[in-house]
């Protein structure tokens, strides 16, 4: 564990392994409930190119999060990486096999940290090459600490209450007063103004079935 972030950096792949945006919403959450910032990493774009990681990692950005489209392999993105990390106490983490380490090696030589293929025997899940989290002093001027951690595959939300699950959705936040229920859920409520936003499109239907999904603890998928 890492006390008081300054930041966290949540590394996905845009293939190999294919992003799992269930996942993604459930680390954005958990950084929503901590009260740190998210900077979410598009890494490999190489493999696919801008126009379609947009299309995956855009929505994100409409929400209001930062996204940086990366590729350690072809030097795209670094530069804003390291802007970013520069001067604080970064998390680094994300699902096995996305990158990370290569990506930290890429912005550091000589961190010589393992890096691994993803795995085909396990369909596009990636291998775990870090073990523990680590503690990386970046150089430059000024400074700051990357904590590498180890790939997650599941990511529980254990820590977080019901009743303030919805509001670590940063686009729901406008609309939870406009519910005709104190209590509402945002599921099935007459009068709700989540649902509502919903409906009308200002709310994406992907983002409040992941609330819906980790509202009733059904996190397949």
């Amino acid at each position: 564990m890492v006390a008081n972030p300054d930041l966290v950096t949540l590394v996905f792949a845009v293939d190999r392994p294919p992003p799992n945006p269930r996942l993604i919403d459930r680390f954005l959450v958990v950084a929503e409930y901590n009260e740190v910032p998210a900077l979410i990493v598009a890494n490999k774009i190489d493999l696919l190119g801008q126009e379609a990681a947009s299309g995956i990692f855009g929505p994100y950005e409409r929400i209001g999060y930062e996204v940086i489209y990366a590729s350690a392999k072809a030097g795209i993105g670094l530069e804003e990486l390291r802007g970013h990390l520069a001067g604080r106490l970064s998390i680094v983490t994300g699902p096995s096999g996305v990158g990370k380490s290569t990506l930290l090696n890429a912005l550091q030589p000589g961190l010589h940290l393992a890096t691994g293929e993803v795995s085909s025997a396990e369909e596009g899940k990636g291998k775990h090459t870090t073990t523990h989290a680590e503690l990386l002093p970046l150089d430059g001027p000024d400074g700051g600490y990357v904590a590498d951690t180890p790939g997650i595959r599941e990511l529980g939300l254990w820590q977080i209450p019901p009743t303030e699950l919805a509001w670590c959705f940063p686009e729901f936040r406008e609309h939870l007063g406009r519910c005709a229920f104190n209590d509402c859920t945002h599921l099935h409520e007459p009068r709700c103004g989540v649902r509502a936003a919903v409906a009308a499109g200002e709310i994406g239907k992907d983002r409040h079935d992941s609330y819906r999904r980790m509202l009733t603890g059904d996190l397949a998928g």
